[in-house]
């Protein structure tokens, strides 16, 4: 009898515990752990819906750039998108790419991406060109719109190269609904630019094309000048072209870019501490080597794709710190606590995270 009352009574004191661990954890934001129901840290980032889809047909619209028409395997309608969304592509070897939509957004049965392949890249184009054939499935996320079309009085587009596909089906948009619109489209050939026939026809003389194995490079700021008050630019493609347009825009016109790359940091020269609240450590994080790079020498096992502040998986949880922001990706919301370690550093002396 004595034996079944200490047992009973190490029951009721175990039970004690555990419930006052969960008090603990749910009133202090710091012990053992943020106090979220699913903390974003170690957890792979943003929520994106994700669809398993099909290749339903390959192309190849120019030298070097593969088509991909995207359906459903049980034929239901795809999400609704608009010009300048884009979608993740998980590719078979788990890289996660992002592709601009090219399509028609009233297409609600298939998706239309297209990419370049790129010699000296990190692999994903590459994995495109050579392993997604017809028939060939894979999981996407999205569509997402970092890069929407807004209401304004006139238009002036400006492509680089592959930058034409998220393009593509804003001159459609502006078309039809009978907007004033013009496009300095460049590349290294006509045989290299996709959809260039289409385009042509679509635009007449409000469409100059410079291919610079002809013509040199695109003249951004002749081409801006002939802009009206208040057109809203959008450009897309390689960083010189991004880059002389800003620098060219005229006054009363606003820029939309979409960025294949992230922008230069304001702090790349910076050293600064990470401390793993979770872990107990404080890493140093030497100029030129990125968060991401640094913890994973602490903590293999942390989740990333893109490499580049597009994709989300590395995002992490805040707790101390100025951040300096290099993403193309989280809200205003999110930057508020969390940060994309792959291109984000810190704008201090040190950043406490989550891990």
């Amino acid at each position: 009898m004595p034996r079944t009352s200490s047992v009973v009574l190490a029951a009721g004191a175990a039970l004690l515990v555990r419930r006052a661990v969960r008090r603990r954890i749910a009133t202090s934001p710091l012990w053992p752990m943020p106090a979220l129901e699913t903390p974003i840290s170690g957890q792979g980032g943003r929520r994106v819906p994700s669809l398993r889809l099909a290749v339903a047909e390959r192309a190849v619209p120019a030298e070097g750039v593969a088509l991909l028409r995207l359906e459903s395997p049980a034929g239901t309608p795809l999400p609704e998108w608009r010009p300048g969304a884009h979608l993740d592509l998980v590719l078979p070897s788990g890289l996660v790419r992002q592709y601009s939509l090219c399509g028609d957004p009233a297409d609600r049965a298939t998706y239309t991406v297209a990419t370049r392949l790129i010699e000296d890249g990190r692999g994903g184009s590459r994995e495109v060109h050579e392993e997604l054939r017809e028939g060939a499935e894979l999981v996407v996320r999205g569509p997402r719109n970092r890069f929407p079309l807004t209401e304004a009085p006139s238009y002036a587009f400006v492509a680089g190269g592959i930058g034409i596909t998220p393009v593509l089906p804003m001159l459609k948009a502006v078309e039809a609904a009978g907007a004033e619109w013009r496009l300095l489209y460049g590349g290294r050939s006509r045989a290299t630019m996709p959809f260039l026939d289409e385009i042509e026809k679509l635009g007449g003389e409000r469409v100059t094309v410079v291919a610079e194995d002809e013509s040199g490079l695109p003249d951004a700021a002749a081409f801006l000048a002939g802009t009206g008050e208040g057109a809203a630019v959008y450009c897309c493609g390689p960083e010189p072209l991004m880059d002389a347009v800003a620098a060219a825009l005229p006054e009363g016109r606003t820029l939309h870019l979409e960025r294949f790359t992230p922008g230069a940091s304001t702090a790349q020269l910076g050293t600064f501490e990470v401390e793993l609240r979770r872990t107990g450590r404080t890493l140093t994080v030497p100029a030129g080597r990125s968060v991401l790079a640094t913890v994973r020498d602490e903590l293999p096992n942390v989740s990333y794709s893109c490499e580049q502040g597009f994709c989300g998986t590395c995002q992490q949880r805040v707790l101390e710190g100025e951040i300096d922001h290099q993403d193309e990706l989280l809200t205003d919301a999110e930057r508020q606590d969390s940060m994309l370690i792959c291109v984000s550093r810190c704008l201090g002396r040190k950043l406490v995270l989550d891990l």
